[in-house]
Order: structure tokens, then sequence, then C-alpha cells
């Protein structure tokens, strides 16, 4: 008929996890109840695709005791963020510019463009293991467009498959 909020207490059992939760006394003979439970668990992160919850109710009264499991899937979720700036933003070759072949000085090979991205977790969830693939067009009808000079990164972040890093040793 109405509505009740239960009053529940965690406490550790058996090195498990219990939350007990008091329904109230006293109850009709043959009376039915339905019980509505919202959870917040943390620290779920490796517990695999799935968490069991054991339910039992106990009476006091009944030596007979109901015993059920449910199986929740585990699902993370989180937003991610990517951001891109380049320095300078705009960059313009003068016509009549050409590189100097054999030259050493990054300078005589083009203007320094330097490419910045961030990764940004915007939760809930955390986040490990992700990949960022980026591909960098460095040829354009056979001419060098871009020449890469090195590749940093922050963070704890690790590169596979890099592209070749200055190939001429500017």
């Amino acid at each position: 008929q109405g509505q009740e909020k239960l009053n529940c207490n965690p406490k550790k059992e058996n090195g498990s996890h219990v939350v007990l939760c008091e329904l109230g006394n006293p109850m009709k003979a043959g009376a039915r109840i339905m019980v509505g439970m919202e959870l917040s668990v943390s620290g779920l992160e490796d517990m695999g695709d799935a968490i069991t919850f054991h339910l039992q109710l106990r009476s006091k009264n009944s030596p007979s005791s109901a015993n059920t499991s449910v199986t929740v899937p585990v699902e993370a979720e989180a937003v991610m963020e990517l951001r891109g700036n380049s320095l300078p933003a705009i960059t313009v070759l003068p016509t009549s510019w050409h590189r100097v072949e054999g030259s050493r000085r990054p300078e005589d090979h083009g203007i320094r463009v330097e490419h910045i991205y961030e990764l940004h977790n915007k939760g809930p969830s955390t986040v490990s293991g992700a990949n960022l693939r980026l591909a960098v067009p460095t040829q354009l009808g056979g001419r060098t467009l871009l020449y890469l000079m090195e590749l940093g990164t922050e963070g704890g972040m690790n590169c596979t498959n890099l592209p070749a890093l200055n190939p001429e040793e500017v």
C-alpha cells in the first residue's frame, strides 16, 4: 500500500560485504512486500563484466529462509575528449621559398609547426588502456608535406608504431 524507506546498514561478515536491511515487525501472516534497492558500488574497474549479489531473506519467526542471486552487468562509462592545437595556428610559405638540400639547419627545411594533442577523460569512470590513433600526412604528391622532427608524451602514455622521425638528421 504505502512506501517506506528501509533502514539499511553495511557491515563485513566472513570477508564479504553485507548490507542488512530491517523490514520491521510485526508482519501479518501471508503479508506480501516488494523491496526495491538502489546500490552504489565503487572500485569495480577490475571486476570483469558482471557482479553477483547474493540475497537472503530471513525471519526470526520462521525457521525457513529464502536465498537468491542476482547478476548485474558492469558497464564502465567514460566520456573522452580530444583537443588539439597547432603553433602557429596558420603557416604560409612564401612562393619563392625552397628548402636547402643537405643543410642540417631546421629553418632551411621549412617553418616549425608544433602540434599538441590532449586526451581528456571527462568521467564518470576511470580509463586505462585507451588507444589514440593519429595519422599524420607526411607526403603530398611525392613531396614532403610535414617533416617529423620529434614526438613526446606526458602522463604515462606510450607510443607505438612510430613514424620515421628526423630521417635526414636535421
